[in-house]
């Protein structure tokens, strides 16, 4: 045995090193904890039962409205191949939507703790103020890729039932195979995610500066709005590049040869000076504040 080792028989390596695996065990279960307690709450499996349908509805609409394959835009290319009823979804769910479900669960992830008087027990944890903000955001982000991953999963099943499935003709008239489209749907799922990711780190912000969830909700469903109805005016052109929903409509760009990788990425780094600025206005807020529910 190391001369090393203390009185109770284990080196302070040793000690730190079982310290650190407790906490990393306590944060995994925080973490399956609140991602369990998200997607069990009859609010969120509502929202998440909406963007499973709209696909659905989407593609019902076309098939009953359209005669052919109109061509063109992307909602135009659905009667003539069902794969793009997915990227379709996305065009049409991006704007509002999907940010709204994503706002309700990243407003309510302080706020609502603090509302229903069980943040301080959550505090009261080993895992700290930071850990446990991080563990917060953890799970909005966790959300965020579910909820795109249904509306992709929705959109696909409902096209491979109502339309014809082939060789993808893109935005820029190459044609790819199918196989090929279905790894550019992949690509838009992860896209979306990290954009809605990005609200959801502004949400959580607001959250940590009111014990109103619905106030912080609020706040970021007008934010989303105020920012697009920014983005549609041609006299403040200027600001867009800093509009976080200037961003979201850039998957377009799996839909061209060669994929315009340039504007997805520009637009992964607006998604992540987002989440750190306003993640760092959430810990800031969040380590200094005064619990009192």
């Amino acid at each position: 045995m190391s001369v090393r080792e203390n009185a109770g028989g284990l080196a302070p390596s040793h000690v730190g090193h079982m310290g650190q695996v407790g906490h990393m065990r306590h944060l995994t279960r925080l973490l399956g904890s609140e991602i369990g307690l998200t997607f069990r709450r009859p609010r969120n499996l509502a929202m998440l039962g909406v963007l499973a349908v709209v696909p659905v509805l989407v593609g019902v609409a076309v098939r009953v409205a359209s005669d052919g394959d109109a061509g063109g835009s992307i909602i135009g290319q659905i009667a003539g191949n069902g794969l793009m009823l997915t990227f379709a979804a996305f065009v049409v769910m991006m704007p509002i939507v999907l940010p709204l479900t994503v706002a309700v669960v990243a407003g309510d992830a302080i706020a609502g703790e603090a509302a229903q008087g069980t943040l301080r027990y959550l505090l009261a944890a080993p895992a700290g103020r930071t850990r446990l903000l991080l563990v917060k955001y953890a799970n909005v982000v966790v959300f965020c890729l579910a909820a795109c991953a249904l509306v992709a999963l929705s959109a696909l099943v409902a096209g491979l039932v109502l339309f014809p499935v082939g060789p993808v003709t893109l935005l820029s008239g190459t044609t790819i195979p199918a196989a090929d489209a279905l790894l550019r749907v992949g690509v838009v799922v992860l896209y979306a995610a990290a954009g809605m990711a990005a609200l959801g780190a502004v949400a959580l912000a607001v959250s940590t500066l009111t014990e109103a969830p619905i106030g912080a909700v609020a706040t970021s469903v007008v934010l989303v709005v105020v920012s697009q109805v920014l983005s549609a005016i041609p006299q403040v052109a200027a600001v867009r590049p800093v509009l976080l929903t200037s961003w979201w409509g850039a998957f377009d760009g799996v839909l061209r040869a060669p994929v315009a990788f340039d504007e997805m990425g520009q637009g992964l780094l607006a998604f992540a000076a987002y989440v750190l600025i306003f993640g760092s206005i959430a810990w800031s807020r969040f380590t200094s504040k005064d619990i009192t529910a």
